[in-house]
């Protein structure tokens, strides 16, 4: 038991989800940074806003790589991208201001709601290296 705890510490980062519910509190937390940071372009439910901002809902383009999504909200994104196979191109601003903790449930949050299904987790640790790469 201590050797698999000690491998999934390493293979996160040092962050341990150690229970569902630690999983289910990162998903409740994510809730509000969408709600107060994310909602009022991607909307209430995810679906975005067509021709301007893609939709997380389903979202091809969120599920595909994990990094790429911590690396869009850390750092922003510009240019066209294809989502759902539809074209945008508008600029989503960086959200540095977030904490690794508040990217990381957010990101648990909108990949596990929405028609989501995350195969992993985002930890803050994860977060953390992709911030500092840039």
């Amino acid at each position: 038991m201590l050797k698999s705890l000690l491998l999934m510490a390493l293979a996160t980062g040092g962050y341990i989800f150690s229970t569902a519910d630690d999983l289910t509190e990162s998903v409740k937390r994510g809730k509000e940074v969408y709600s107060t940071t994310c909602q009022a372009c991607h909307m209430a439910a995810g679906e975005g806003i067509p021709g301007a901002f893609p939709p997380l809902a389903k979202s091809d383009f969120l599920m595909k790589d994990q990094k790429r999504a911590v690396d869009v909200v850390v750092h922003g994104l510009s240019g066209e991208v294809t989502v759902n196979g539809k074209t945008y191109n508008m600029v989503m601003p960086a959200q540095s201001h977030l904490t690794d903790k508040q990217v990381a449930d957010v990101l648990n949050y909108v990949q596990n709601n929405f028609g989501n299904k995350a195969k992993t987790v985002v930890t803050p640790a994860q977060v953390a290296e992709v911030r500092k790469k840039k």
